[in-house]
């Protein structure tokens, strides 16, 4: 049996083909007993079924081969599980005849608290304490809940059956239900067989629910199920989800494959929501809406999830990948793919400009040495969780969306549909999708793709004029400041001085040069834009950001920009790449502290929600690294900072105006939170002020949900261990409040204090029952005074943390969170020796990007204070009048 431990994929000796499961949750005593038949079809010679089975108790006298053409019963001498691997060997010690069979066994299990496998989430009814059983097998937990071929490749048909469930409940599969048989208290549901699918797709959910229910114009049945009177908060995703099928059932001319779609809100929820075949689950912050008391943010978060998950029912479900090295196909397709869909519901949203945000983070991870490609080899079932991550979602999108862009969008959906049609109720490889897309575009996708999906990291392309020609060179950029050996096949678009003028090319070597006059027929001189006489203002490379890469431009054309910005000539997309890319390389030692200042300084007049978002996020990191390096000029900066953000802030006020737009009221939020942190008395005095009001009514207009979360980090930055009124305050409302959304944006402003006492209270609270383990990662924003604290912190809890959050991936957000904002060198010893000491393999890659940030900033700080007259720079920004 031990040949089989320790490998990262089931032998290939037996292929399932159906399943009937018979599940029997016992809600009181959080435990399930279960059998399973399984249709097997024996392909090569053996003594030994290998499967996949984990934390299952599994009666070994139960367990049985019955050969189908012989009627044979073959009974296993052995049946062992191996927990660390998740496998139940059977030795049957003779070999098993040939072709089709059926494989019987019985097990029992916990419904555990983990978030995962077959589990207990809990609910209030009635002010009676409940619990319900779900499921969440993505990505290798269906082993917890029965034994089967846990692998996306192993395809299969579900027939499951629900036994002993309370007939109150509402008990849901993939599929609709085909009978259901009351006896007495207790009910027994079975359902319709499913279509052929993998088994990290099937799923059960047992609980008290309302639902919403609509029908797409062709007859699939939509519901939204959520807890027992928030009916009406389902509203909003069941609008989004009937419109979403409709689309996508056109984009990739395949009607949804299913009779129905649930959609359900669940209380205890590891990821943001899972695209279960059928039954698609979700927290209740991604899936709810209330009109009263839910944030534009949050709108907008609904809408994207929704559509993310239903892009799964085709890309992942119909086609799933073969391994896990694949997961980005599933990942970064829907999170594109939800930002297509969400822009045709929502065209006002300007949701392809918010889409840099998905960008920004996949490259933001990617410029660290820690970084993995797209595409991961995945040895062991353990290491799959540390993937979903900004690489295969976030990278993966954009590169999806540069390659979009390149091919046109015409031949990429035809390319798309083709390739659903060829593999669908199958898997597929990456190379399947450029295999298709190469076939509809005449392009060679795979050679330009394979840069990018088969090494980690992207390039800088540098950008100079010499001689009236242009020069391009492309290295690999990291923000260590290093330099890397990646080499990519880069599609360079650039406009100059206009939009109309756009050219692009393939950049397929080091470096390129170009004649400017022959290429843009014009010349670059000067600052003014002047096509008469044939000179041109200003140069921009990767024209809406639509490529995967960075750009660095000669003091020269860097100068242009600016100006092309203050003058607003430049679209909202390029202002933002604009300013990413120079916070970046800043922050990789290329390019001065006082340069990136004087750049922000062109964006006085910026009003676009996405643009002034980033800028507000480089800004903290900013006044955070300053805080290290030059602690005295802190002050000034945050001067600056408020300087900055003055003119939005007054132009949009404190009351949203009748008929404003989506992006104003969310843009209102984060300008206020931002003048609360840097520290502008006027703004705290007024949030604290309405915050009261809304103390003493919750329905006050003073305090409307966009500017809730400004209002409550306002209030904590006045509060001190002698001064507690507004912590208590907030926690009060903490208590009171049955929305996830109001529980969340409180969780995420208290530890924004600035009294250390406070923070050891907040992170302290984190761990207490009042705060679901789901949500605990929310409170973990510590600004810089607090992250010693948190530290210290972590470091004593770190065993309940570890028991708490170990199995998931939310165990990794404890380390990022803590770890990465430090800046010394003797941090990285410390923190090294105590993982050394402590170690847990989930957070290995995490803890490797935590520590290369902290590396990052210590050089970061050493160059700060290398820099020549910086006070005089900073006080000369702090004191402008604009």
């Amino acid at each position: 049996m031990e040949q089989f431990k320790g490998q990262p994929r089931l032998p290939k000796f037996a292929v399932p083909k159906r399943y009937d499961v018979t599940l029997k949750p016992d809600l009181s005593a959080c435990k399930f007993a279960g059998s399973v038949a399984i249709d097997l079809d024996i392909v090569s010679d053996t003594t030994f079924i290998v499967l996949n089975a984990a934390d299952l108790a599994v009666d070994a006298a139960s367990v049985s081969f019955t050969h189908k053409s012989s009627s044979k019963v073959f009974k296993p001498l052995k049946a062992e599980t191996f927990e660390e691997d998740g496998i139940l060997v059977l030795d049957f010690g003779e070999t098993l005849p040939a072709g089709l069979g059926v494989l019987a066994i019985r097990f029992e299990g916990i419904l555990n608290d983990k978030m995962k496998g077959f589990y207990r989430s809990t609910y209030e009814h009635n002010g009676e304490k409940k619990n319900m059983a779900v499921t969440q097998f993505e990505p290798v937990d269906a082993r917890r809940c029965f034994p089967c071929w846990d692998e996306p490749a192993c395809k299969a048909t579900f027939k499951i059956t629900l036994v002993g469930v309370p007939s109150e409940l509402v008990a849901l599969s993939n599929m609709p239900v085909v009978e259901e048989k009351v006896d007495g208290q207790l009910k027994t549901v079975s359902y319709e067989e499913t279509p052929v699918m993998s088994t990290y797709l099937v799923a059960v959910v047992v609980g008290l629910f309302d639902y919403v229910e609509d029908h797409t114009s062709d007859g699939v049945k939509v519901r939204v199920y959520c807890q027992v009177g928030k009916a009406n908060q389902g509203k909003f995703a069941l609008h989004v989800a009937v419109k979403t099928l409709e689309l996508y059932k056109e984009y990739f001319a395949v009607p949804y494959p299913l009779p129905k779609l649930d959609m359900v809100a669940i209380p205890d929820f590891s990821a943001g929501a899972m695209e279960n075949y059928g039954l698609v689950t979700y927290r209740e912050t991604a899936l709810l809406f209330d009109e009263q008391h839910s944030a534009a943010a949050n709108k907008q978060r609904v809408a994207t999830v929704v559509a993310h998950e239903l892009a799964h029912q085709w890309f992942g479900n119909l086609v799933t990948m073969e391994w896990w090295t694949h997961l980005w196909l599933n990942e970064g397709f829907a999170t594109w793919v939800s930002y297509l869909a969400a822009d045709s519901l929502f065209p006002e949203w300007k949701i392809w400009t918010q889409f840099l945000d998905e960008s920004t983070e996949g490259l933001r991870l990617d410029g660290l040495e820690e970084s993995h490609p797209i595409e991961v080899e995945i040895n062991h079932a353990c290491e799959v969780d540390e993937i979903f991550d900004a690489i295969s979602y976030r990278k993966g999108a954009s590169v999806i969306r540069m390659l979009q862009s390149y091919l046109g969008a015409e031949p990429f959906q035809r390319s798309l549909a083709s390739y659903i049609k060829k593999h669908a109720y199958s898997n597929a490889y990456t190379e399947d999708l450029w295999a298709a897309l190469e076939e509809g575009s005449g392009e060679p996708v795979n050679k330009l793709m394979n840069s990018w999906t088969k090494q980690q990291g992207y390039p800088v392309v540098s950008v100079k004029v010499k001689d009236q020609k242009l020069e391009f060179e492309q290295t690999q950029f990291l923000s260590s400041g290093n330099e890397g050996t990646g080499q990519w096949i880069v599609p360079i678009t650039l406009c100059c001085g206009s939009y109309d003028a756009r050219k692009s090319f393939l950049l397929q070597t080091k470096s390129e040069s170009l004649d400017v006059k022959e290429f843009l027929g014009c010349s670059v001189v000067g600052s003014a834009c002047n096509k008469d006489n044939g000179q041109c203002g200003w140069i921009k490379l990767n024209v809406d950001r639509a490529g995967f890469y960075r750009v660095k431009y000669d003091d020269n054309l860097a100068a242009q920009l600016r100006n092309a910005i203050e003058k607003k000539y430049l679209s909202a997309t390029d202002r933002y790449g604009i300013l990413d890319d120079s916070a970046a390389l800043t922050m990789a030692r290329q390019q001065s502290f006082v340069s990136l200042l004087t750049l922000l300084g062109a964006y006085r007049e910026e009003l676009d929600y996405t643009v002034l978002s980033n800028l507000i996020t480089v800004s903290y990191k900013l006044t955070r690294i300053a805080a290290d390096a030059v602690p005295e000029l802190v002050g000034l900066l945050n001067q600056f900072f408020i300087g900055l953000l003055q003119y939005p802030a007054e132009k949009l006020g404190w009351q949203p105006k009748p008929g404003e737009s989506h992006l104003d009221a969310m843009l209102r939020g984060e300008l206020l939170t931002a003048l609360a942190l840097f520290g502008h008395d006027l703004t705290i005095d007024e949030a604290i002020r309405r915050f009261n009001a809304y103390l003493d009514d919750r329905n006050t207009p003073l305090l409307p949900p966009d500017i809730r979360r400004a209002a409550y980090v306002a209030v904590m930055q006045r509060v001190t261990a002698s001064n507690r009124l507004g912590y208590e305050s907030l926690l009060k409302v903490y208590r009171e409040t049955d929305l996830s959304q109001e529980k969340t944006r409180i969780l995420g402003s208290l530890a924004s204090c600035p009294d250390i006492d406070i923070i050891l209270e907040v992170l302290n609270f984190l761990l207490t029952p009042e705060v679901r383990s789901q949500d605990a990662v929310f409170g973990l924003a510590v600004g810089s005074k607090g992250r010693e604290t948190a530290w210290m912190w972590l470091k004593n809890n770190w065993e309940h943390i570890s028991k708490t959050w170990g199995s998931g991936f939310l165990i990794t957000r404890f380390v990022s969170a803590t770890v990465s904002h430090f800046a010394s060198l003797d941090k990285v010893k410390e923190v090294e020796e105590f993982f050394k000491a402590h170690p847990n393999p989930a957070i290995t890659r995490t803890l490797k990007q935590s520590v290369e940030r902290v590396q990052i900033n210590a050089k970061w700080v050493e160059s700060i204070q290398g820099e020549k007259n910086l006070s005089d720079a900073v006080t000369e920004l702090a004191y402008r009048k604009y």
